[in-house]
């Protein structure tokens, strides 16, 4: 155990000497700030654009300034950002199920992908209500030893039946390597020198504003993520997005809505201040938690427990992993972040399942 003070020098320290990797990351999070204010610029946005909007949202120039935003910042030919998105999953599962037809066949290329899309694939749970009912088919590309890709498996896997290859850039919760975008370009070109056709779909999710550029700039052809991660700089209430070629967009803006409807409907309601006052924050918001995170890392690998990026390493996501090796470690952990939460601190969270999950979750 240690006092406060030393807890404060042990920080004090571990800060001094990630003082270099910090200066990195203020570079990429003002080149990315600067990319969204162009955006903000380029549409001309203003308090218009923020005005309360019901009904059929026909008229709804804030929604559409919104996607104009987004395509620009992610280099996109379109953008659907929309509150109406349950999830990243629920964006994910209206890409699939807009783009794929029966017959069709996907493939995850870098192993199991997030553990909700299981679901949505038909890899468990309600089959009927999955890809697989639909008649598409699966197939996965494991890993080199749980962590890297397999890039030889991939050139022979791919070929001229393949429909589309779902490319998970974060980890999420297992212990693979999260993808960067020079790993995501490789694999690209992979796919695409195999099969020009095949969808590249990026599940960007975790990934957005932590590197200096995003997928769709090494040649992916759409990807989708959450407004309650990066992009929504923590204070967006809810919501999704998807960006990338036109054709695919308006599909899955279609699977969204209804066909007919597509991208045109949908009011926002009184989301739209809010989303274009977090895709704003959010540069500044991502690199701070990457900070925070390549601060834990250090710090916690050098107490002795097993970090994942660690500390130096390359960020491409928010993610960090820490390994306790038991229950009982990870849940007291929980708990002390929990007790030293401005909100709720008197709560002692526990374990517990959450929609979407096979395991059980600490909340």
């Amino acid at each position: 155990m240690h006092t406060k003070q030393e807890i404060e020098n042990i920080l004090d320290k571990t800060e001094e000497e990630l003082s270099h990797e910090f200066k990195k990351y203020n570079k990429i999070r003002d080149f990315n700030q600067e990319k969204v204010l162009d955006a903000f610029v380029k549409n001309k946005i203003g308090m218009e654009h923020f005005s309360y909007v019901s009904g059929y949202g026909h008229d709804d120039i804030g929604r559409d300034a919104i996607d104009n935003v987004f395509a620009d910042i992610f280099k996109a030919e379109s953008a659907i950002v929309r509150n109406h998105f349950a999830s990243g999953t629920h964006a994910l599962a209206c890409v699939l199920f807009g783009i794929l037809r029966p017959g069709d066949e996907l493939i995850s290329v870098a192993g199991r992908p997030y553990d909700t899309m299981e679901e949505v694939i038909g890899l468990r749970g309600d089959e009927k209500a999955s890809l697989k009912s639909f008649g598409v088919t699966y197939d996965e590309i494991p890993l080199v030893n749980n962590l890297d890709i397999d890039f030889d498996k991939l050139e022979k896997r791919i070929n001229q039946k393949t429909s589309m290859v779902l490319i998970q850039r974060s980890r999420g919760y297992s212990t693979r390597k999260s993808l960067n975008i020079e790993t995501i370009e490789k694999i690209v070109n992979i796919v695409k020198s195999k099969n020009q056709n095949c969808v590249c779909f990026v599940d960007n999710c975790y990934g957005e504003f932590v590197e200096d550029k995003e997928p769709l700039e090494v040649g992916a052809d759409i990807m989708a993520g959450s407004l309650i991660k990066n992009p929504g700089g923590s204070i967006v209430e809810c919501g999704g997005y998807v960006a990338g070629k036109k054709d695919l967009v308006e599909l899955t803006a279609s699977r969204l809505t209804a066909p007919g409807i597509g991208r045109k409907g949908g009011s926002m309601l009184n989301q739209s201040r809010l989303i274009l006052q977090g895709v704003f924050m959010a540069p500044s918001v991502v690199m701070e938690a990457v900070k925070g995170a390549v601060l834990a890392s250090k710090l916690l690998s050098d107490l002795g427990f097993i970090t994942t990026p660690d500390a130096h390493t390359k960020r491409t996501d928010i993610i960090q992993a820490i390994e306790f090796g038991r229950p009982e470690p990870l849940m007291a952990f929980c708990k002390a972040l929990q007790h030293a939460s401005p909100v709720e601190s008197y709560l002692t969270p526990v374990p517990d399942e959450v929609p979407g999950y096979d395991d059980k979750v600490q909340q």
